[in-house]
């Protein structure tokens, strides 16, 4: 036993004392000598029991009293036996325990803090079904729905558990599992922490369970070379299990085969086809079987071969001479209308470069644009946008993700020769219009106003049950006070589309622009007006309409309107469009975004890529659609006709880890008619797109991806060919795709001469899917390899058969001084081995004692103790 002084800064006060010793040598009290003595005495004792308490006197006694915290694994490989196990060592417990205070820590991939008697009193009856539809009940706790099952993590019990017990107990953490932890080290993390741990096995699962642990193949192939996989099946009973093989979508193989107790494993001979990526999966299908997340597989197969180009194309039989021009040199090259998108990187990942000719975006969702863009960007591949009535910025892609990948800007400049537009936006601003698609029309409209130029001019009506003006015509180059304006606009009122066009045609006509333009924006039924005659009115005087009907609009309204204003009609279900639509009508009223006009391409920056082309000698091409070169892009040809443009024909820039490329004009018959038929129109494409698409796995490089227990181990060896010599000390790193595109960054390591490797681990991710892999290793600004791979990540490792892990327990058990596998009352009896120290603190004590003092103090200064002894003697 020991004290100590919690506050010891407090003891300071016992300079008081000095005081008090000075003011008893100076008192004028006539008290006897011994009275005064023993007054001052008093004094000096409550001072100092006043001043301990304030330090915090507290007396330290040892103890070998215990608290148990018992860690009860929750995850799914504890079955209903295992549960019940678990549950009648706590009811056991907690009968015995007596004064021994207990708390319970339930786990899996995460944990939880339980109270005892809801664990042993009131468990939930967790019902799963078979493949036979029988019904097997797992008792567990309902704070099992709580938490995460798919992971075993009992180092995510240790820290609120210890955080359970206070410093004056000895603290025994006692583990309920079967010791198959798939995250975390829990045997490191035991020692490390120096409290006992004692293990209680639980029983593996013994229901009927037949799983597929593995689906075996080479990581990479040639085209058209046969290879074998081994499907791996686990199994603990006797069945028969119907395997079923897909190669990507496509059933290949479908077998019944008997399975035997334990591991079973089947051999099937496939080839690889023309495809870079393959994905082949497995599922078993078996009798009784009791967990079915488990029962699929999958892997990819990458094949080398030719490289492959995907072309998404409105008309697809129109690019047909380019496709049979890259065939001629060797590029593989696959149609598809813009319904064709891929919608997965996976899909994507198949092809070198994506070609997009004439697609507007309106046939593109955003996450396809994005998903493009991270396949640039983030898988090396290539992208090429060719001109067309819809690309570019016809195609609406101003401030979409394609602009910005793009080495040109699709909100062109107009030139000083081309006619003035007047526009008028006619905004249909009634109560229907309220919320999203109001904000959207606003939007619409201020994007609409930064793609005129200077010399254009711009008004703004709104209407419901009348037209408002909110902002009278005026030049384009007031684009803050015309945005202001629009942002004034709120919703409310009814529907009167006749007064919006009467006042757009009264602002037109105070205009000398030489292009006049409405565009009308509804979603309702409009009262009556005399349409035909406004309509034809306008026309009579050069101004031309287009209508854009929202949802529940009356389009066959708007589509007359439309149809006799010369201009065109747009249906629009989803109110995201408005901006697209906008933007693309107001720059083919511009009519400067197309140049019809033949022109001969000029070399602004040779490059070796048109080596052997004699772009000079090439026929002419007859039209283009104009942009403008973004500031870092490589400008390579540009247009030239008797006006002397100069815009840009072919431009390509680096994004990311990717090219992309835009050409202007087209490769088909409408503005490429004389190219079709030009000897070097095949070499010059073929060239252009091995410029832009990815490279193809390096020579002297290779790179292998291994799938084990959730982990992917990734290894590039690398050699100087030229040399003969291993490539040392680079600089590697592969960025990790997940399925949600979200990324994540590895550094390879060097672990040997020409070897690079990193392991990456899913465990924790629960995310299954697709996972692909952008490989880039570099001495200096030099690349040298950037490849890209893929793995599919399947069931989590927590829905594999295994047995009770009890070489773990043990080990956990015998290096922190537990017991392993113990009854439940050995872990109630005292442990002499360990002390702790039992603060008692004595501040109380201190203030009670001294309080009793002070009553007797102040009964000296009150009794006159020389009379009292006068009185006794007489």
């Amino acid at each position: 036993m020991f004290f100590e002084f919690t506050h010891p800064q407090y003891l300071f006060g016992l300079i008081f004392i000095v005081v008090l010793i000075w003011g008893f040598r100076y008192s004028l009290i006539d008290f006897s000598k011994l009275q005064r003595y023993f007054s001052l005495a008093v004094r000096v004792v409550i001072l100092m029991l006043i001043v301990f308490a304030l330090a915090g006197l507290t007396f330290m006694l040892p103890t070998h009293e215990k608290m148990l915290v018992f860690l009860l694994d929750q995850s799914r490989s504890i079955d209903a036996a295992a549960s019940e196990k678990a549950q009648q060592f706590l009811e056991t417990a907690q009968k015995i325990a007596g004064k021994t205070p207990i708390h319970v820590v339930t786990f899996a991939a995460d944990s939880q803090i339980q109270h005892l008697e809801s664990l042993v009193s009131s468990p939930s009856n967790i019902v799963r079904e078979t493949i036979d539809g029988s019904e097997l009940s797992n008792t567990n706790t309902a704070s099992s729905e709580l938490l995460n099952t798919n992971a075993t993590n009992i180092v995510a019990a240790l820290e609120p558990a210890l955080a359970l017990i206070p410093p004056h107990y000895v603290p025994h953490l006692v583990l309920l599992s079967d010791g198959n932890e798939t995250a975390g080290d829990i045997l490191t993390t035991a020692i490390r922490g120096g409290v006992a741990i004692s293990t209680v096995p639980l029983p593996a699962s013994a229901e009927p369970e037949v799983q597929l642990t593995d689906l075996k193949l080479p990581v990479q192939v040639r085209q058209g070379e046969p290879f074998y996989l081994d499907i791996v099946i686990q199994s603990n009973y006797n069945t028969e299990g119907t395997i079923t093989l897909y190669k990507d979508s496509f059933k290949v193989i479908e077998e019944t085969k008997p399975l035997k107790i334990g591991e079973n494993i089947f051999r099937f001979q496939q080839s690889a086809d023309d495809q870079r990526q393959q994905e082949f999966s497995v599922t078993v299908v078996a009798r009784g079987d009791t967990i079915l997340d488990n029962n699929r597989a999958a892997r990819l197969l990458f094949t080398g071969g030719k490289p492959r180009v995907l072309i998404i194309d409105t008309e697809p039989k129109t690019i047909r001479d380019l496709v049979s021009a890259l065939r001629e040199q060797d590029i593989a090259a696959e149609v598809r209308p813009p319904e064709g998108v891929p919608k997965t990187l996976k899909e994507l990942d198949h092809f070198d470069a994506v070609l997009l000719s004439n697609v507007p975006a309106t046939l593109l969702t955003q996450s396809q644009m994005e998903l493009l863009r991270t396949y640039l960007s983030d898988l090396g591949g290539g992208l090429m946008m060719l001109g067309g009535e819809q690309s570019f910025g016809l195609g609406v892609y101003h401030k979409t993700p394609i602009e910005e990948i793009l080495p040109v800007r699709c909100d062109f400049e107009k030139e000083k020769e081309k006619p003035s537009l007047a526009i008028s936006l006619v905004i249909d601003r009634s109560g229907s219009m309220g919320g999203q698609k109001m904000e959207l029309a606003k939007d619409a409209a201020k994007a609409a106003v930064e793609l005129l130029s200077p010399r254009d001019f711009v008004t703004v009506i709104a209407f419901d049950h009348e037209s408002y003006v909110v902002s009278a015509i005026q030049s384009a180059v007031s684009i803050n006070t015309i945005n202001a304006a629009i942002s004034t606009i709120e919703a409310a009122g009814g529907t009167n589309i006749y007064s919006g066009l009467i006042d757009a045609y009264e602002q037109l006509r105070r205009t000398s622009a030489k292009l006049k333009h409405v565009i009308l924006l509804t979603d309702g039924h409009s009262s009556p007006g005399d349409y035909d005659g406004i309509v034809r009115q306008m026309v009579n005087d050069q101004i031309t309409v287009s209508t854009v009907g929202v949802g529940d609009a009356d389009n066959e309204l708007l589509k007359m309107i439309a149809q006799n204003g010369k201009g065109r009609h747009y249906s629009c279900n989803d109110p995201q469009e408005i901006p697209q639509i906008f933007a693309k009508e107001t720059i083919t009223a511009g009519k400067s975004a197309i140049h019809e006009i033949p022109f001969v391409p000029v070399i602004v920056t040779p490059t070796e890529v048109l080596a052997n082309i004699d772009i000079e000698t090439a026929p002419p091409l007859l039209g283009y659609v104009v942009t403008r070169a973004k500031p870092a892009s490589r400008f390579i040809l540009a247009t030239q006709n008797e006006t002397g443009t100069g815009d840009p024909l072919l431009v390509w820039w680096r994004y990311g880890l990717g090219i992309s490329a835009a050409f202007t004009s087209d490769a088909k018959s409408r503005w490429g008619a004389e190219w079709l038929t030009w000897s070097g129109y095949p070499k010059f494409w073929a060239q252009v797109i091995r410029q832009i698409m990815r490279p193809s796995d390096q020579q002297g490089s290779k790179l292998e991806i291994q799938q084990h227990s959730g982990v992917v181990h990734l290894t590039l060896d690398v050699i100087d060919e030229n040399k003969n010599q291993y490539i040392t000390n680079a600089t590697g790193q592969t960025t990790i795709i997940y399925p949600d595109l979200s990324k994540e960054e590895i550094m390879l390591q060097q672990t040997a001469p020409g070897r690079y490797e990193a392991d990456i681990d899913f465990v924790e991710t629960n995310r299954q899917g697709g996972y692909h892999f952008q490989t880039v290793l570099g001495v200096g600004e030099t690349k040298i390899v950037n490849q890209s791979r893929g793995v599919m990540v399947g069931y989590p490792e927590e829905l594999r058969l295994k047995p009770t892990n009890n070489d773990l327990l043990q080990q956990i058990a015998e290096s922190t001084g537990g017991l392993f596998n113990p009854k439940p009352e050995e872990l109630f009896q005292p442990d002499l081995t360990r002390t702790v120290w039992r603060a008692i603190p004595f501040w109380s004590y201190l203030l009670t004692v001294a309080a009793g003092l002070f009553v007797l103090d102040v009964l000296l200064r009150r009794l006159d103790l020389k009379r009292f002894r006068k009185k006794i003697n007489e």
